[in-house]
């Protein structure tokens, strides 16, 4: 039987499925009428057969695991090389509550740690400013300082895991302070992995947690591509978000469609700045 044929009788199989099968069940329960639809509000069908895939190009629209167009992830052997990093969102109060948390997450499975840090933190304030009044790690953990993150560190093997900071505005500054306390304890920064997620351009966007204007903001990310590729290899220096620009009120298309574009001008910015393209690509990666 030629493909053609095949593609027939499949049809016919289908056809008779609907007139019999799905069309009797539907008959004894109504209430299964509803038509499904994705968070994206695009519509679900009843059933999917190679009827639906007959124009796909394996190659161009498919493709191989850590390979263009990425629909099966940017690693060769996917997550069956290694397990993905368990990390818990985690942070509140003073350091020193946080780092107990850390403590008990780690001994209980967790494999990285992901550090919340408060508003005042995420702002930029000191948690005695009078802008932090009554905002002292309520969403997220207060550091203030180099001794601020030596107490939130303090016994976590941080050569041996990798730390996530959901930080924007002064990215660059708290992950100073990180290398710093690694430093002071004669970690090498070159083992050093994690990632800060540096997207301030989601920020304008849709979160508003920036502080300064757009282009010394894109400068301090550029120079956290630059110090990143030099000497910690092992770091991501940007998270590019784009659910932040969801829950502000976007589409799933706008979503997309910002968050690529802002992928793209960070990459812009770094090439402008004579940072290897190939690194430039490599620091953006999580937009993935």
């Amino acid at each position: 039987m030629g493909k053609q044929e095949e593609q027939e009788s499949l049809r016919e199989q289908r056809d008779r499925w609907e007139e019999t099968t799905l069309k009797g069940t539907l008959e004894r329960h109504p209430e299964r009428l509803e038509k499904f639809m994705t968070t994206s509000s695009a519509p679900v069908e009843r059933l999917y057969t190679p009827l639906d895939t007959a124009d796909l190009d394996y190659g161009r629209d498919l493709g191989f695991p850590g390979e263009y167009p990425f629909t099966r992830g940017v690693h060769s052997t996917m997550h069956r090389g290694r397990l993905w990093t368990m990390r818990m969102f985690a942070g509140f109060g003073t350091a020193e509550e946080t780092n107990a948390r850390y403590k008990y997450l780690l001994e209980h499975g967790e494999t990285g740690l992901s550090v919340a840090f408060d508003m005042p933190t995420l702002y930029g304030y000191d948690s005695d400013a009078p802008e932090a009044l009554g905002e002292f790690g309520k969403c997220g953990v207060a550091v203030s300082s180099l001794a601020d993150m030596e107490v939130l560190f303090d016994g976590i093997p941080v050569d041996e895991i990798t730390t996530s900071m959901t930080i924007n505005s002064p990215a660059a500054v708290v992950w100073a302070m990180y290398i710093a306390m690694a430093e002071k304890r004669g970690i090498p920064v070159e083992v050093l992995g994690g990632t800060i997620q540096n997207d301030i351009l989601k920020e304008y966007i849709a979160q508003k947690e920036f502080i300064f204007p757009p282009k010394p903001s894109m400068r301090l990310v550029v120079d956290t591509f630059e110090y990143g590729s030099k000497y910690l290899p092992r770091w991501n220096t940007i998270s590019i978000s784009g659910y932040h620009i969801r829950e502000a009120g976007s589409t799933a298309a706008q979503e997309l469609a910002f968050t690529l574009a802002d992928g793209l001008e960070y990459v812009q910015w770094g090439i402008r700045a004579r940072i290897g393209r190939g690194r430039v690509c490599a620091a953006a990666l999580l937009l993935l």
